[in-house]
């Protein structure tokens, strides 16, 4: 397919600058994919799709605070820096992204904090806007990051536009986070509060945990139209060898599996055995999804409304059929959801 066929006419208004008072009372569109029927629900309703012993499955990466606010030496200039991942604790070095790039070099020497008490040098180049930085710190590791991350702020998407809020610590995280390496929340996973897992257990409904250290590549603008010719920036994730076995046990039964978001259904789909199995996994995915696409691992997807031309988009399309997707969110629109990780959710099922 053709990137320009994933403009799904989202207006801007529609993006949500803040999530839902709660988080299971989200509003929750439900699209029966074979038949193209729309029903509109809350999130907290999702139990009533699923029955006993079928299971739910959830990325607990943690997203760490990743935007710093920093000056460049003797210039003093206001720099942005924005941890992308630790590349080497003993060295303390790390991929990074700057903004202005055009004015940080190798070499140079970058402050922040009140006291200008953390300072970092650049040491090399890696894409336009990519440095590496390595951190001058003397306490050892833990104290390190400690005071690193103390320095930093939750990294709201860039379609946010509105300054980061004391809120947003807790409300861009998902309630059983417990893994830190992602830059990205995990949007869908962020609408189950306690008292839906609660449900979720009274019904016999399983919840599985998974681990996806979400990046920027979901964000990162697609510049090509044909979608054959795009590489994904890996991420790396983690599928435990207990989890694969209760899965694939269930499913023997026949009891469904509903993925928990585009990034849990991607990390399944980067682990399958060929017949349809999920197996163990310890290491990074670059794979990229997009319409067509025969799904094996999951009966259903909770997602949120995405953003038109996003990778996120695409994956919901492929799951859920282009045509019926597409369809469904010009309902959306209609009805107003909310887009983007602070926003409402879809529930593609048969």
């Amino acid at each position: 397919m053709k990137l320009s066929e994933f403009d799904n006419g989202m207006p801007s208004e529609l993006i949500a600058l803040h999530p839902a008072p709660n988080r299971d009372e989200a509003r929750m569109m439900v699209l029966h994919r074979k038949t193209g029927e729309i029903e509109h629900r809350i999130v907290n309703d999702i139990i009533h799709y699923f029955d006993d012993q079928d299971s739910f499955v959830f990325n607990d990466t943690q997203v760490f605070p990743a935007k710093l606010n920093g000056n460049k030496e003797k210039t003093g200039a206001k720099i942005e820096v924005f941890l992308l991942r630790e590349l080497n604790q003993e060295n303390k070095l790390w991929d990074v992204l700057v903004e202005p790039a055009r004015k940080i070099r190798i070499g140079n020497k970058l402050y922040f904090g009140l006291d200008e008490g953390m300072v970092a040098e650049v040491i090399d180049n890696t894409t336009s806007r990519g440095r590496t930085l390595r951190f001058l710190y003397d306490g050892d590791h833990d104290e390190f990051k400690q005071n690193l991350y103390a320095l930093g702020h939750t990294p709201l998407p860039y379609y946010i536009k509105r300054e980061v809020e004391p809120e947003d610590e807790e409300r861009y995280q998902t309630i059983f986070a417990r893994n830190e390496g992602a830059v990205v929340a995990p949007a869908a996973s962020m609408h189950f509060s306690r008292e839906l897992l609660k449900r979720m257990e009274i019904k016999g409904i399983y919840d599985e945990y998974i681990t996806v250290h979400l990046g920027l590549g979901s964000f990162r603008n697609i510049d090509v139209e044909d979608l054959t010719k795009h590489r994904m920036d890996s991420e790396q994730m983690f599928i435990p060898e207990d989890v694969t076995e209760r899965i694939n046990a269930r499913r023997e039964k026949g009891h469904k599996v509903c993925a928990i978001g585009v990034s849990t259904l991607r990390a399944m789909e980067s682990s399958v055995s060929m017949n349809g199995y999920i197996k163990p996994f310890d290491g990074w995915t670059n794979k990229f999804i997009f319409p067509p696409y025969d799904f094996t691992t999951a009966e259903g997807l909770l997602t949120n409304f995405h953003l038109p031309f996003s990778v996120m988009l695409m994956i919901t399309c492929a799951f859920g059929g282009y045509e019926t997707v597409m369809q469904a969110y010009k309902v959306a629109i209609e009805e107003k959801y909310r887009f983007g990780c602070y926003g409402d959710a879809m529930l593609i099922i048969d």
